[in-house]
Formats: structure tokens, C-alpha cells, sequence
């Protein structure tokens, strides 16, 4: 048995032993006080892409993807457990464990939340412990598939976001405001997930982040806006053009190398969101804009529309998102056109740039009250120097164009 299954088995092994048939545990103290849940979600799912010479990743974490017209489920199956325990009546511990593809291709289960809530008001509150990483709206809930519309979040303009917690603290308050509610939260803390891709795998070593959030809700509209800043803590893997150009020792080959550097550097996120919600009309409309203090993150910009109807158990969905970098002009080497590291220096920097735009179409079938059955095409057009971030083991012939079909299960219990 892989050890992918394995993990799977281990996590439903925790939900059977303890559950009752209503999806939860609950003790009560005598008081009414303390109660204990827990509960569990998760997709089961498979996918295929036309292309041959590029895989198509979900995010940025993940270090293989699908390709040759093979249904896989590697990039969308999920499982995860969640327990709640109300300790008094202001006091909540949280905890959360997931089991999905890690940078190292396994399933190991994972733990993405561990906190502890004070709420001594409806209107206050604050966590500390490991948080979800609340960077763009409904990212929090990004792994819960049964809580969205599609088969899986934008990778367009969730995709570059490859971490989903953080180890600190969070601070929220709400107040009423004309027919709505306002809400606002500011959070800060580290992160420690490890991402993979075309440079092998990246530990970010603690990078800090920190941010605030702005989000007003009335009646079947929700508005928010992020505002999120990440100090990187560790290069990427860059040394095999770094070193050599350090090692040539003039101005210009340092400060070509000095351009690979993210360490020290701070990448700064903005997004905005809306969310129009009521009867069987669902929309949601995302801008984000993404600024780095280093040329080894291009600056970029993504938006993503989506919008379903309701037909009683069956929602038919339509989707289009655009990821573009700003394509810079790193530093001269100094070398000769022609000299090897100076073609693959180049050729690196030509590589990180990203211009892809996706369209999709789906249908959501919710055929039970805990499951939703989903069916869904993608049609990914990007252009062909698009490689390293937003997918994965590109080859020379890749010509931007890919066609993902996917269909997946989602659940909760």
C-alpha cells in the first residue's frame, strides 16, 4: 500500500473511531459551558490535461502536476479532520489536520490549524497559535471544496499564494453599519511551508508576514479587501547562477547576481474582493496585485469572475481569470552575449515571466445535503515563455495551450 493511502486511511481511522452518526462529539461539563466537535471534509478527485510538454499544478506548493491526457488524482484529492472544543464560554481551541500533496509528493498528514480563540464579545476576538493564511478572500477555506462553487480555487489568482498558515496571532472586530456589518482584522505572525518547483524545493526558513483585512457584509453582498506583506527569509535555489557570477567578481556580474537574491526582500499583497450571493444568482469578482522588492518575482496582477445559477440540486457555472507578471530587465551581467552562464542567466529570468488566462466552464450537482458532485473543463492559454512558476516540467516544445477536464467529489461529515 503507498504511503499516500496510507495517510488517507490513518485520517479516516481518527474520524470512525470517535464519531457518532451526527458528524460529532459533544461533552458537556454540567454547565453548558464546554463542548467538544469534531468533523471532517474532504474531495475526492481526478483530472486530465491535453498537453504533453507542461504539467498543470493547483498552486504553487505542489511539485508535479498532470499531463499526456492521463486521469490523475494527485492534484485535487483532500482529506481533512477538524476538532472544535468550546473550553468555557470565551475560550475555543482549534485544531485542524489535512492530508493532501506536499512539496515532497507525499500525503503525510498535516497540521494547518492550532489555536486558541478568545471571544469575550460577538463583536472581539482574538487567536494565537497556527492560523489560515487569510491573504485574498475565501482563501482561509480554500482546501474545504464543498464551501465554494468550482472544482478548485483559481490557480490563476490563488496559485502564486502556495502558503496556507502561519504561526502568530490575529485580532478581530465588528460593528454595525448602516443596513450591514463591518469587519475588520489585523494578523501577523511566520510561516514555515516549503514549496517546490522547476528550481527543486524551497524551505522559505520563517519568512514573517503580516496584514490587515477590511470587510463589509449586507444582506446577499459581501465586499473585503487584503492588504498582506511577506519579508522572505531564504533564498530560492539560485546558487548554480549566483555563485559563479559572485565568484566572477566585477560590479555589474554582483549585481546580476545580487537580482537572484529574495532573502531580506519583502513581497507586498493587495486584493479585493465581492461576493453577490442570494436566491439561485451566485458571483464573485477578485483583483489582486502583487509588488516584490526583487526581480526574481516579476510584480504582477490577477483578477478572476465566476458566476453560477441555482437549478434546484444542479448549478451550472461559468469562469474566466488572467495571471500577468510585469516582465523587468535584470541587471548585465557583463559577460559576452554568447558566454554560457550569461545564456542561462537570461534564460532563467525569461522563464519566471507568466501571461496566462483560463476559461471554464462546470456544473455542480449537490445529489446529498453533506456531498457535491462536480464536473469541470478548463481551458488554460498562456504564452509559451509561461513555465516555472504556474506550472510544472515544461519542455521546449510547450505552446501555452492546455485543456484540463476534472471531476470531483466533495464532502463533509
Amino acid at each position: 500500500m503507498s504511503g499516500k493511502f496510507k495517510s488517507l486511511l490513518l485520517l479516516v481511522g481518527m474520524c470512525a473511531g470517535t464519531m457518532t452518526s451526527g458528524g460529532a462529539v459533544l461533552a458537556d461539563t454540567g454547565n453548558g459551558s464546554s463542548s467538544f466537535s469534531l468533523r471532517g471534509f474532504g474531495t475526492v478527485g481526478v483530472a486530465r490535461s491535453s498537453s504533453s510538454h507542461a504539467e498543470f499544478v493547483r498552486d504553487m506548493s505542489q511539485p508535479v502536476g498532470i499531463k499526456d491526457g492521463q486521469w490523475s488524482g494527485r492534484i485535487d484529492s483532500i482529506l481533512g479532520v477538524q476538532a472544535n472544543w468550546q473550553a468555557t464560554a470565551d475560550i475555543e481551541l482549534v485544531g485542524q489536520v489535512v492530508s493532501r500533496l506536499h512539496y515532497d509528493r507525499s500525503h503525510n498528514p498535516e497540521v494547518m490549524w492550532a489555536f486558541a480563540k478568545w471571544e469575550p464579545d460577538p463583536r472581539f476576538s482574538l487567536r494565537a497559535g497556527r492560523i489560515g493564511a487569510d491573504f485574498m478572500i475565501l482563501a482561509d477555506s480554500r482546501l474545504v471544496g464543498y464551501s465554494y462553487l468550482p472544482v478548485r480555487p483559481s490557480p490563476d489568482f490563488f496559485g502564486p499564494l502556495f502558503f496556507s498558515h502561519f504561526d502568530g496571532a490575529d485580532a478581530s472586530a465588528a460593528m454595525p453599519l448602516g443596513n450591514g456589518v463591518l469587519r475588520g482584522k489585523i494578523f501577523g505572525g511566520w510561516t514555515h511551508e516549503k514549496s517546490a518547483g522547476a528550481l527543486g524545493v524551497w524551505d522559505t526558513n520563517g519568512p514573517a508576514l503580516r496584514g490587515v483585512v477590511l470587510e463589509y457584509v449586507e444582506g446577499p453582498w459581501q465586499f473585503r479587501g487584503n492588504l498582506a506583506s511577506i519579508r522572505f527569509a531564504a533564498d530560492m535555489n539560485t546558487a548554480f547562477l549566483s555563485n559563479p557570477l559572485r565568484n566572477i567578481g566585477t560590479s555589474q556580474s554582483i549585481a546580476a547576481a545580487e537580482a537572484l537574491n529574495i532573502k531580506d526582500t519583502v513581497t507586498r499583497f493587495l486584493s479585493l474582493g465581492i461576493v453577490y450571493d442570494q436566491g439561485p444568482v451566485l458571483v464573485q469578482g477578485m483583483l489582486n496585485k502583487i509588488t516584490s522588492e526583487t526581480q526574481i518575482v516579476e510584480d504582477s496582477h490577477a483578477g478572476y469572475l465566476l458566476a453560477g445559477y441555482r437549478l434546484g440540486a444542479l448549478t451550472p457555472f461559468a469562469g474566466v481569470s488572467r495571471w500577468k507578471t510585469k516582465r523587468g530587465e535584470p541587471p548585465s551581467t557583463g559577460l559576452p552575449a554568447t558566454h554560457p552562464l550569461n545564456l542561462g542567466y537570461l534564460q532563467f529570468f525569461d522563464s519566471i515571466h507568466v501571461d496566462r488566462t483560463t476559461y471554464s466552464l462546470g456544473m455542480r450537482w449537490d445529489w446529498r445535503s453533506d456531498m457535491a458532485l462536480k464536473f469541470q473543463w478548463d481551458a488554460v492559454r498562456a504564452t509559451s515563455d509561461t513555465r516555472v512558476f504556474s506550472l510544472r516540467n515544461v519542455d521546449p516544445e510547450w505552446n501555452g495551450k492546455t485543456d484540463v477536464l476534472s471531476v470531483t467529489l466533495d464532502f463533509i461529515f
